[in-house]
C-alpha cells in the first residue's frame, strides 16, 4: 500500500477534551464523599468537585482517581504505588505499560490541575494530516496510521528506535493500539491524530510532505493468520 501524507498542523496540549464526561465528575464527587452530587446543575459541578478534592492529601486522592478510572486494569497495590509515584514521576511516559498511558496522561493532568500544579506536567501531541491513497471510513487503522506517520519521522525518532522491524512489517505491530492514543477524521481527506509527545514531537519531522510504503508482516509471512 503506497499513501500520500502531508502534515498539515501539529500541537502540543496538556489537556484533552474528549476524556472526561461530565458524568465522570458527578460519580467523582461522590468517591469523594460529596452527599448532593445529582443535585448539582452541571456548570457547578466541576467548581464542587475542586472543594472536595482539596480535603484530600494529593496521593490520597490519586488513589481515589485512579481506583475510580483504572481498577479494571490494575490491582489495589499497583494503584497505591501509581499514586505516589505520580507526584514525582511522570507516569503517562514512564509507566511500564504503554497501553496504559492514556488514561494516565489525562488523570494526571487533571490532579495537576486540581493540585496548582503539584503533579508533573505532562503533554500530548495532536497531529492533523492529509493522506492520499486510502479510504479514511473503511482503511483506516493505528497501524497504518503510525507508519504512515514514520514515513516523516526522522530515524532518532523514539518509534523507529523501538518498533525498527514492526514499521518495516518484519514483525506484527501489536503495540501500535498502545502508541496512537486516539484518532479522528475531519474531513474528507484528513485525520486528526492523538498521541503522547513522547512518542512524537514536532522536531521529530524530517519531512511533511511524502510518499510511504506500508508493508504489513501478512504480506510478508503468508501463514501469519493460519
Amino acid at each position: 500500500m503506497k499513501l500520500g501524507v502531508k502534515i498539515d498542523d501539529f500541537k502540543t496540549v496538556n489537556e484533552l477534551d474528549f476524556y472526561w464526561e461530565k458524568e465522570d465528575y458527578k460519580n467523582l464527587l461522590k468517591e469523594f464523599d460529596y452527599p448532593d452530587a445529582d443535585k448539582l446543575k452541571d456548570a457547578e459541578v466541576i467548581d464542587f468537585l475542586k472543594l472536595a478534592i482539596s480535603d484530600y492529601e494529593p496521593a490520597e486522592a490519586a488513589e481515589i482517581v485512579l481506583t475510580y478510572k483504572m481498577s479494571d486494569k490494575l490491582n489495589e497495590g499497583q494503584i497505591q504505588n501509581l499514586a505516589h509515584d505520580m507526584l514525582n514521576e511522570k507516569v503517562a511516559e514512564q509507566y511500564a505499560e504503554p497501553a496504559l498511558h492514556f488514561d494516565l496522561f489525562n488523570i494526571n493532568q487533571f490532579l495537576r490541575k486540581a493540585y496548582n500544579g503539584k503533579f508533573p506536567d505532562t503533554e500530548a501531541s495532536v497531529i492533523t494530516a492529509s493522506f492520499d491513497g486510502i479510504d479514511l471510513d473503511s482503511e483506516m487503522t493505528k497501524e497504518i496510521l503510525i507508519k504512515s506517520l514514520c514515513g516523516g519521522l526522522d530515524d532518532g525518532n523514539l518509534i523507529h528506535r523501538l518498533f525498527e522491524a514492526q514499521v518495516k512489517g518484519e514483525k506484527a505491530f501489536t503495540d501500535a493500539e498502545k502508541v496512537i492514543w486516539n484518532f479522528k477524521k475531519t474531513s474528507e481527506k484528513t485525520m486528526e491524530i492523538v498521541t503522547s509527545k513522547k512518542w512524537i514531537e514536532k522536531e521529530d519531522f524530517g519531512n511533511i510532505d511524502y510518499e510511504v510504503e506500508i508493508v504489513f508482516f501478512e504480506e510478508k509471512h503468508g501463514d501469519f493468520k493460519k
